[in-house]
């Protein structure tokens, strides 16, 4: 029995039967015309295929299945020339995107869609890309997900609302194969919620007892076609509680704001101006250009190099509240809050115990110039008082040392061309507006429903 907030709320997100119409027959097309070839045959896998997608999506994946005896640089040549006379066939928009290997994307009738080719492996054990494994995922739900196609709709529903739908970089929160397979698992919906609200610190599901690996992730969800990997590998630990968080607020207040996606105005540069005066720290920016690569490659580097420049900035003792990155086409920002951003000419620097006769011999040597005080003895400790490299973090930053730290490899190369750091509401760009009002007015999910019920009551 479903509550009266999820009857109304499938009412929107279920897909209109003239879209369903529409997405089927421009499926069928482009199936048939890669089985035309004669070189590959054509399915339908994803959310489209498993009947399992939200009321606007226009996603199409439409993979390109090759014989397996296939040397992966025909594949590659084959299916992109495959992929290519068909989109020219139906007079497509199309360009070429690249993950493990590449794959055309097409704009179609409104819809955006993806060729991909892939091996016709008997079995998700003999895969020989990462992809061969999709078909598999799309046959095991297709036979099992029917009854259950409405608690799907409604996790992922309360999913992009709460912000941790997508196993995206940026994201890093649920993949759709993964909603699915919780929701198949639990039995529906409310027993999924149920179960979440109680999860721990390290939460293990094995649909089909045959795991055959151990994994480290907070979050494991046995692939039931492929034992060897986990589904929820994507999951941070922030974004698993942020579903928890929001498990429980549902169970104990349900309302229809966990199914409402809003976005948050984009801050303006004023606002931020104000926002920094009140919080009376000090923001600051590296603006980078974009490395050439798909998000799935440059994002993770960019959350090291961001790590490596934190870091950089602690060593030299300026206390960052908080830091993030986003990418963008053009250019990418890395963001750094700091509780202080500048800092006295004097710095302690501690040296080691006395009772180490030749390493204090040698650090009383070595210390006695250009220090404001000592050497003198603390505790056993010799301790001398010498002047800062560098007293402002605008400095630091703009410094050489920051390309020695362990930046990612394509975030380097990039920053070998320039970077260019800027303070304040100088970090505001009109592209970068919506990342930096997430960034300034951080709450939890949960947090964030409260406070719309509130003004809704207010």
């Amino acid at each position: 029995m479903r509550s009266p907030i999820e009857e109304v709320v499938l009412e929107g997100i279920r897909p209109k039967k003239k879209d369903i119409d529409h997405i089927t027959t421009v499926a069928e097309r482009l199936v048939a015309a890669v089985d035309r070839s004669g070189i590959a045959e054509g399915m339908v896998v994803g959310s489209i295929a498993r009947h399992t997608w939200l009321n606007g999506d226009r996603d199409l994946d439409i993979f390109m299945l090759f014989d397996p005896s296939l040397p992966r640089e025909d594949l590659e040549d084959k299916g992109l020339s495959l992929a290519r006379s068909i989109a020219t066939e139906f007079g497509a928009r199309y360009r070429e995107k690249y993950a493990e290997h590449p794959y055309l994307n097409a704009q179609l009738e409104e819809l955006d869609i993806d060729l991909v080719p892939c091996y016709r492996v008997p079995s998700a054990w003999e895969i020989q890309s990462a992809v061969d494994r999709t078909p598999f995922h799309t046959r095991y739900i297709s036979e099992r997900i029917n009854p259950l196609i409405d608690d799907v709709l409604l996790f992922k529903q309360f999913a992009k609302a709460g912000g941790f739908y997508g196993s995206d970089q940026m994201t890093e929160g649920f993949a759709g194969y993964l909603c699915e397979l919780l929701v198949y698992y639990y039995g529906g919906f409310i027993p999924l919620i149920r179960a979440a609200s109680s999860w721990k610190k390290r939460t293990i599901i094995d649909i089909e007892g045959i795991g055959a690996k151990s994994f480290e992730d907070s979050l494991v969800v046995i692939d039931p076609v492929d034992p060897n990997r986990n589904v929820a590998a994507s999951v941070s630990l922030t974004r698993k509680f942020e579903f928890v968080e929001l498990a429980r607020g549902y169970l104990s207040s349900p309302s229809a704001w966990f199914f409402t996606v809003i976005d948050e105005p984009p801050i303006t540069q004023d606002e931020l101006r104000l926002i920094l005066t009140q919080r009376e720290t000090a923001l600051y920016g590296l603006f980078i250009r974009t490395p050439p690569f798909i998000p799935d490659i440059v994002v993770p580097q960019l959350r090291k190099s961001l790590g490596a420049i934190r870091g950089l900035l602690e060593r030299h003792g300026f206390v960052v509240n908080r830091a993030d990155c986003c990418m963008g086409d053009e250019r990418c920002l890395m963001i750094l809050e700091l509780l202080v951003d500048r800092l006295p000419q004097v710095r302690r620097h501690i040296g080691p115990p006395l009772w180490t006769e030749e390493n204090a011999g040698k650090f009383f040597s070595k210390e006695r110039g250009a220090i404001f005080s000592g050497p003198y003895i603390e505790d056993g400790l010799y301790v001398v008082e010498i002047p800062r490299r560098y007293t402002d973090v605008a400095s630091l930053l703009s410094s050489g040392e920051v390309l020695e730290t362990g930046l990612g490899k394509h975030v380097k190369h990039s920053m070998r061309e320039g970077w260019r750091v800027v303070r304040g509401a100088d970090c505001w760009a009109e592209e970068f507006a919506p990342f930096l009002s997430r960034f300034l007015n951080r709450s939890s999910p949960l947090g964030r429903i409260r406070l719309r019920e509130a003004q809704q009551n207010g």
